[in-house]
């Protein structure tokens, strides 16, 4: 028994120091020993001391008990079977106490009067275990109805549809923050030093054979002025550089060649160029794109050509 309770001892501790890592450090929603590895050896010292712990104490109980007198022993010995004795007598009781059942000699006292072809009915009690467990669920049961019947609590519906809002709410977090899963919706013009440097890299490398290495347009259109075939923006610069331009006429889909947040980076590195004056640009071609969330500061019109508009565009400090 002692062994057993030793045994007990040892993994009862290793559990505690497991839970105890896992509780106290933070693991991004991981498991706390494939974060930190480490761990696995501080888990093992604390087995090794605590089984040492184990193996000490019970030498110098087996030592202190050797060291006793024949009489000293047998009392000692006496003592702990009366211990013994007295726990298991416990566990006895309260297990009878359980059942609540009548010892066989004794049923006589609740048989009842039916007889079934020589068959004869006890007319037990309920055991207690039992009798505690229904009082517990109709105890369950009112505060379950008063919580959501009376105080109207979340309803399992509403905490589905929470969970559900909550969950979504995280994927759009990861898809926005995970540059591998930028989309046309997602992306954002990046405007940091070292996202335009390599978006300049990108586009030196795959675009100035048929846009020019000041993107004033050759074979490909001038990229610096304000007209765009399929749109401007970098959501629009973004999904043209991925998936293609248009069937027969214009460039091919770089999806398969570049990642989503090189796209992001070269469409970037375009944008930035609007404005700059090409050595030898090519004339205009699509239609001009106006910025949705571009403000007009200003509008002149010359009344001697009524077909003449400039507009003049501005962008509200964010």
């Amino acid at each position: 028994m002692k062994q057993v309770y030793s045994i007990l001892r040892v993994i009862g501790l290793v559990a505690l120091a497991i839970v105890l890592a896992e509780i106290s450090l933070e693991n991004n929603d991981k498991n706390a020993f494939e974060v930190y590895p480490f761990l696995w050896l501080i888990i093992g010292m604390v087995l090794l001391i605590a089984i040492a712990i184990e193996i000490s104490a019970g030498a110098l109980h087996s030592v202190l008990y050797k060291s006793l007198t024949p009489e000293a022993r047998a009392q000692f010995d006496l003592t702990e079977n009366s211990k013994k004795e007295a726990k298991l007598e416990w566990w006895r009781k309260a297990y009878k106490n359980l059942l609540d059942k009548k010892p066989v000699e004794n049923e006589g006292e609740i048989i009842l009067d039916h007889d079934y072809d020589g068959i004869r009915e006890l007319d037990n009690n309920l055991p207690p275990w039992w009798l505690y467990g229904f009082y517990a669920t109709i105890i369950i049961a009112f505060a379950y109805m008063f919580n959501y019947h009376v105080f109207g609590g979340t309803s399992q519906k509403e905490e589905y549809l929470i969970e559900v809002a909550e969950a979504q709410e995280a994927v759009e977090k990861y898809k926005k923050n995970a540059k591998g899963l930028l989309t046309a919706n997602t992306v954002e013009l990046l405007t940091g030093e070292s996202d335009i440097k390599a978006g300049n890299a990108i586009f030196t490398a795959n675009c100035v054979a048929c846009h020019k290495v000041d993107a004033g347009g050759g074979i490909g259109p001038n990229l610096v002025d304000s007209y765009w075939i399929l749109g401007g923006g970098v959501k629009n610069v973004f999904n043209t550089i991925t998936e293609g331009g248009r069937p027969g006429k214009g460039m091919v889909a770089w999806k398969t060649n570049l990642k989503p947040d090189e796209i992001a980076q070269v469409a970037s590195y375009v944008l930035s160029l609007h404005g700059t004056t090409p050595a030898d640009p090519k004339e205009p071609e699509g239609e001009l794109y106006v910025d949705p969330d571009a403000r007009v500061e200003e509008v002149e019109v010359d009344m001697k050509d009524s077909t003449s508009v400039e507009i003049k565009m501005g962008y509200d400090e964010k």
